[in-house]
């Protein structure tokens, strides 16, 4: 099968302004998420999908694939869809932008389970969360999973509730997705779903329509660039590495 990864990369972002071009060790951040993309296993091509100029010229000067969308979508799985519409591809893997720091493992993982079982439509992946603060964190999405694996719910709420104390894992999502295309691109047309709203989380969508998402464990983490102090993190690690 051909799986092929897409980067939606955008230049707006209200809380930090063009971060797929700022720079972190020398190299946009696009780069170096391009760059850890490309050494999955898994993978046949890695697309980036934008509507701006200057993260289009980006790609094209450190010789990654690039192509323009419309830049009249309202989520990154619309600009997916936009991009794997053209594409021959069995699978799509959505790969955030703002991830730099995203490990080349984490994509395989996600990727396996639709390699391996034709019934699965979507998949994406779960991390243990260590820390009260991050279980209390509604920028950290939580996810919890029936005993197959399969998500129930995601939420920016503790989930699921702390009644009592016991020996329970919390699981925080990564934002990383796999999709068959033809699944994907019938997914994007879908009209939005009110927990999708309320959360503000599209993938209660796929759940909300009765689809299941596999949700693999990986020891990896990553950290996205929502904000400077993020940036600044992430430029610490890279640094050090």
């Amino acid at each position: 099968m051909k799986v092929i990864a897409i980067i939606p990369a955008r230049y707006s972002s209200t809380r930090l302004p063009g971060k797929p071009i700022k720079k972190i060790k020398g190299k946009a951040m696009i780069q170096h998420v391009y760059e850890r993309t490309a050494q999955a296993q898994n993978l046949d091509q890695v697309i980036v999908a934008t509507d701006d100029q200057r993260i289009y010229q980006v790609v094209k000067d450190f010789g990654g694939k690039v192509e323009m969308t419309s830049s009249q979508h309202q989520t990154g799985t619309d600009r997916l869809a936009e991009v794997a519409n053209d594409l021959e591809a069995d699978i799509i893997v959505n790969v955030q932008g703002d991830e730099p720091l995203i490990a080349p493992e984490m994509i395989d993982q996600a990727v396996k389970p639709l390699l391996e079982d034709n019934n699965l439509q979507m998949g994406t992946l779960k991390h243990p969360i260590i820390s009260a603060e991050e279980l209390e964190n509604p920028n950290l999405v939580k996810v919890v999973t029936d005993k197959n694996d399969f998500a129930l719910y995601f939420s920016r709420a503790p989930i699921p509730y702390p009644h009592q104390e016991n020996d329970i894992t919390y699981y925080k999502h990564i934002g990383l997705y796999v999709y068959r295309r033809e699944f994907l691109l019938n997914y994007a047309d879908l009209p939005a779903t009110p927990l999708e709203q309320q959360e503000s989380l599209e993938q209660l969508r796929a759940l909300e329509n009765g689809y299941k998402i596999k949700v693999v464990k990986t020891e990896h983490q990553s950290i996205g660039v929502d904000t400077k102090d993020d940036l600044e993190k992430v430029r610490k690690i890279v640094n050090q590495s």
